[in-house]
C-alpha cells in the first residue's frame, strides 16, 4: 500500500463532488467549520454542476478528480458528500495516474466504490471519513472535525469503550470496507475489495433489516466471511423502531462465526463520524474489546 504524504498547516485541499449533488448552503457551512484545520480549499470546477441525481456529468466528476489528484498545489482531497453515482465513473479513472500522484482521498458512503477501486487499482491508503456539505454542517461537525488532524500528526486510532462483543476472537489485519449497500453492488465486478485476512468495517444509513440480512447473506453466499479474519461494526443509523430488529438480525448472523466481531465503532451516517484509514493495518481484541489502527499517512 501508499500511504499519501501528511499536511501541514496552510496546504490546499480540494473539494470534489464525485457522487450527488451537495447543497450549497451546507456546503458553505461546512467550508466555514472546515477552516479550523487551517487548510485553505479549492472546489472542483464542476462540484455545483447538478445533473438530476448526480453532482455533474460523468465526465465532469472524473475530470474533478483527476484534476485534483495532478495539481501541485493540492495536497489532498476531500468529498463534499456521498448519495449516488461513484460506480458510475470507477471504470473511468485513471488509476496510474493517481499512483503517480499520492495524496489524501477522503470521503464515505457512496465514496465506498471509489475508496476500494483506488485501493485495488493504484495501491493507495484512502479514509473513510466525515464530509463537507453532509457531516461538517450537522449537530455533530465540531467533534467530527476533529478526525482530519490525523492527516498532520501520524497516529494509532484506538478504539475500546464504544465497542461491545458479538462474538470473541483476535485478528491483525488489513482494514478495509465501508457502507455495505456498495459493498455489495461491487461483488462480483471488477471493483469488489480484496477481503483476504482482512478486517472487515461495515456501515449503513436507514435500511431496514430484512435488507440488511440480505446483503449479509449476499456477502456470505460470495465467500467474502470465509476470507475475512475480523469484523468491525460502524453505526447503521436505522429508524428507533427498526433499532432491536437490526441488532438481533446482525448478531444473529455473526454469533458462532470462526473470527472476532465488534459493534459500536462510531463511524459512518452518525454524529460524530470519526474518520478511519483504510487499507492500513489493524488489530481487533474482544478481551477486552479494542480495535488499534496504524496511522494511515507518513
Amino acid at each position: 500500500m501508499i500511504f499519501p504524504q501528511r499536511l501541514t498547516a496552510g496546504d490546499t485541499i480540494a473539494i470534489v463532488a464525485p457522487a450527488g449533488p451537495p447543497d450549497p448552503a451546507k456546503m458553505k457551512e461546512g467550508l466555514e467549520l472546515f477552516k479550523h484545520t487551517g487548510l485553505h480549499v479549492k472546489l472542483g470546477k464542476y462540484v455545483f454542476n447538478r445533473r438530476g441525481f448526480l453532482a455533474a456529468s460523468d465526465q465532469e466528476r472524473v475530470r474533478d478528480l483527476h484534476d485534483a489528484f495532478v495539481d501541485p498545489e493540492v495536497k489532498g482531497i476531500v468529498c463534499a458528500r456521498g448519495g449516488y453515482g461513484t460506480a458510475r465513473i470507477a471504470p473511468c479513472l485513471d488509476y496510474a495516474l493517481i499512483r503517480a500522484h499520492p495524496k489524501v482521498f477522503w470521503g464515505y458512503s457512496d465514496l465506498t466504490y471509489l475508496n476500494g477501486a483506488i485501493q485495488l487499482f493504484s495501491g493507495l491508503v484512502t479514509f473513510h471519513g466525515p464530509m463537507i456539505a453532509s457531516d461538517l454542517s450537522s449537530i455533530g461537525g465540531e467533534e467530527s472535525l476533529r478526525s482530519f488532524f490525523q492527516l498532520f500528526v501520524p497516529t494509532e486510532l484506538c478504539f475500546s469503550s464504544e465497542l461491545s462483543v458479538v462474538n470473541h476472537g483476535r485478528a491483525e489485519g488489513k482494514l478495509v470496507g465501508g457502507n455495505l449497500t456498495l459493498l455489495a453492488d461491487a461483488v462480483g465486478t471488477p471493483y469488489q475489495w480484496d477481503f483476504h485476512r482482512s478486517i472487515l468495517f461495515i456501515e449503513e444509513v436507514s435500511e431496514p433489516a430484512y435488507r440488511i440480512d440480505a446483503m449479509l447473506h449476499h456477502l456470505k453466499y460470495a465467500g467474502v466471511f470465509d476470507e475475512v479474519c475480523g469484523v468491525v461494526l460502524g453505526d447503521f443509523n436505522v429508524e428507533e423502531k427498526e433499532l432491536p430488529v437490526v441488532k438481533r438480525v446482525v448478531r444473529e448472523f455473526f454469533e458462532g462465526c470462526s473470527f472476532p466481531v465488534v459493534c459500536g465503532l462510531p463511524a459512518g451516517h452518525c454524529e460524530p463520524n470519526y474518520g478511519i484509514p483504510l487499507g492500513t493495518r489493524a488489530a481487533l481484541t474482544t478481551a477486552p474489546a479494542c480495535l488499534r489502527i496504524d496511522p494511515g499517512v507518513c
